[in-house]
């Protein structure tokens, strides 16, 4: 099979607006006659729910929580970006286009970027019209700082949590839909299955988690916008229920999945502290803005402070090496996650890390609070202020800032990050690779669209901070309630899709049977005996660092594991229930097939591009070393059975308006 973008022709800037201008729309009367499934309720299926109920089609919403409002978008801590330039620095539609290409070390499509950071400035207006509670500056204007690994400030952030505020506003606007009964919601259901019929995709199988009961739903058409699969390595940022069921499904009938490979490791997690733990803590990469990261220089400092002989305040300056400022002076603290993470592992490698694993750095906000305690001073006319009072005014200014993260971290690690520098170390947060879909967000199947992280993404091979938030409400808002219709514009005449045709029953029976299999095993060992086993291999061979070697490894013992689960996984309960370990058994099983895919997508990409690092591609300096000659393509793989055996797709990325050279941040 060809791929077909459909990047539409004609000048960058115009496509488009040329697009919307030229491709066919639903008249509102026929809107109510139209059905769209929406699977996943986070910022891209809360937006695209609400604006696709607002037009006037009838929305069925799908969401394994008991609220929609509990989608893992409500973590999002730092922010979203625009591309408003209210700084008044330089910031525009093309420079917002060229920082994410070339974060994502030029692995992205031209086009969809480019629309991504059009739109970017009309999701801010939307917010704002929702009641979104952005920060402000003195002036009653919107604030913003930078974010990411760009030299702009673009960064639109909240109190509290930003994402936590973007999703209220969706799930307020799709409350008033669910009142006028434009969104029917089922909570507490998970998507199964994909129904197609005479190859569109027409309906979902769902499972109710509560009472266990199989439902068949019919639509015009299927809305997959289910997040992101960091889950598969079992410790991710990502909440435990976060899972790639539903993505895996459409890509098992027939939508191929692209670029596997490409997962972020985020740099500012709080680091592992055992194996008991179940997710790790994200904090905000907007902590990057002020704090200054640091290791000490000399290996005997490190070892006393692992030792807790020595504390982090008692190392003088001039014994902290602050890597990233003398590794990458142009950027210094603010290089984008992929180069913060490699290079925090490769300190902790060399025997520099500062906790008792060895495994984490210094975040330091001491010349931040300095900083800002003579500033404040100086507004409020204090002449020759004490050092003390100083750090006083200093700590306020920063409260102000990122009061609610310290908050989060000192009952974490029971340290005071006012006081004592914050610990972190990378962990998996967001993935890039996703379902593959072309220019109008539609899959390699008919009538089934994939928004937000579920698809792969216009974020490339490495995603900026901040534009997680962007990409969701940008295909929910302003991208898909225009190219969906030009897809329905054909069914005005289709009438209700019946549940009863033989392709809902046969679909309905796959499923029972697979739980049946399940049920009947009867091992001895828990799902998360398996999750965790398939977690550790992911990280140790397809983590942060990859090599021809280890992936050969992983792919074996992951094939391994599968084994082992379809013959001795144990779920206790039944069918018809609800029965939670099933419901991870389902989503595990979906893991282990992925899992084996990832490997094979970064063994076939012998390169090193973003977030995945290939150690036979590196230059000397050990940074990234891309090759554009051999693999300047998205990988979309076609699924026909057995993970080792799924076909290779090749998208070749062209670029026009951006000129390809190797990233440099120093």
């Amino acid at each position: 099979m060809m791929l077909d973008s459909k990047v539409p022709t004609g000048p960058i800037a115009d496509k488009w607006t040329k697009h919307k201008n030229t491709i066919n729309v639903v008249g509102p009367a026929n809107k109510r006659n139209i059905d769209i499934i929406v699977v996943g309720t986070g910022l891209a299926g809360g937006s695209a729910s609400a604006s696709l109920a607002e037009m006037g089609y009838n929305v069925k919403a799908f969401c394994y929580q008991d609220s929609p409002r509990r989608a893992h978008s409500i973590a999002a801590q730092g922010g979203i970006n625009a591309a408003k330039n209210y700084q008044n620095d330089g910031d525009s539609i093309y420079r917002l286009f060229y920082d994410t290409v070339k974060g994502g070390d030029y692995r992205a499509r031209e086009a969809n970027v480019y629309r991504l950071a059009e739109v970017s400035v009309n999701i801010i207006d939307q917010c704002v019209a929702q009641g979104v509670p952005f920060a402000r500056d003195y002036g009653g204007l919107l604030d913003n700082r930078s974010f990411g690994g760009v030299l702009v400030s673009r960064t639109f952030y909240a109190r509290g949590q930003t994402g936590q505020q973007l999703l209220l506003g969706a799930y307020s606007a799709m409350n008033r839909q669910i009142a006028k009964g434009k969104i029917k919601m089922y909570n507490r259901h998970e998507m199964v299955e994909l129904v197609k019929v005479d190859g569109k995709a027409r309906g979902i199988i769902s499972r109710n988690l509560v009472t266990g009961e199989i439902e068949r739903h019919s639509a015009h058409a299927v809305v997959i916008a289910s997040g992101g699969y960091g889950n598969v390595f079992f410790l991710s940022t990502n909440a435990m229920g976060s899972n790639v069921t539903a993505s895996w499904k459409i890509h098992r009938n027939g939508a191929f999945f692209a670029n596997p490979c490409y997962t972020q490791i985020h740099p500012t997690c709080v680091p592992r502290s055992g194996e008991h733990q179940s997710k790790l803590t994200l904090m905000s990469e907007s902590l990057r803005n002020d704090g200054r990261i640091w290791v000490p220089k000399n290996q005997e400092d490190a070892e006393l402070v692992r030792q807790k002989k020595l504390k982090p305040t008692d190392i003088s300056e001039e014994d902290r090496d602050y890597y990233l400022e003398r590794r990458y002076p142009a950027f210094g603290n603010l290089v984008p996650r992929d180069v913060a993470s490699r290079a925090a592992k490769e300190r902790c490698d060399a025997g520099f890390g500062v906790n008792s694993t060895g495994e984490a750095v210094y975040l330091d906000f001491s010349s931040a609070i300095e900083r800002y305690g003579k500033e404040k001073a100086l507004i409020l006319g204090i002449s020759n202020p004490s050092s003390q009072k100083i750090i006083e005014l200093g700590e306020a200014v920063v409260s102000q800032k990122y009061g609610n993260l310290f908050q989060m971290y000192e009952q974490i690690v029971a340290e005071n990050p006012y006081k004592t520098p914050m610990m972190i170390y990378p962990a998996v947060h967001y993935t890039m690779g996703g379902v593959w879909v072309d220019y109008n967000l539609m899959t390699t199947i008919p009538g089934c669209y994939c928004i937000g992280e579920a698809n792969f993404s216009d974020h490339g091979a490495n995603r900026l901070g901040a534009s997680a938030l962007m990409q969701g409400l940008a295909d929910g808002y302003f991208v898909l309630p225009y190219t969906i219709g030009d897809y329905l514009s054909h069914d005005i005449r289709t009438g209700p899709i019946s549940t009863d045709s033989k392709e809902f029953v046969e679909a309905e029976e796959k499923v029972r049977e697979t739980l049946d299999k399940m049920l009947n095993i009867k091992g001895e060992k828990t799902v998360d005996y398996f999750h965790k086993k398939l977690g550790k291999i992911m990280w140790e061979y397809a983590g942060m660092s990859r090599s021809k070697e280890g992936l050969d490894h992983a792919i074996q013992e992951i094939k391994n594991i599968r084994k082992e689960f379809w013959t001795n996984v144990k779920i206790p309960g039944s069918q018809n229930e609800m029965n939670k370990e099933l419901e991870k058994a389902g989503r595990v099983a979906d893991f282990l097939e992925l899992g084996e895919l990832f490997a094979k997508d970064a063994l076939e990409r012998t390169e090193s591009a973003g977030g995945h690092f290939r150690e036979e591609s590196q230059t000397p300096e050990g940074e990234a070393l891309r090759n554009d000659k051999d693999f300047a393509f998205t990988s979309a793989w076609e699924y026909i059975g057995e993970p080792s055996d799924a076909i290779l797709h090749k998208e070749h990325l062209e670029f026009n308006d951006i000129e390809l050279k190797q990233r440099s941040y120093k």
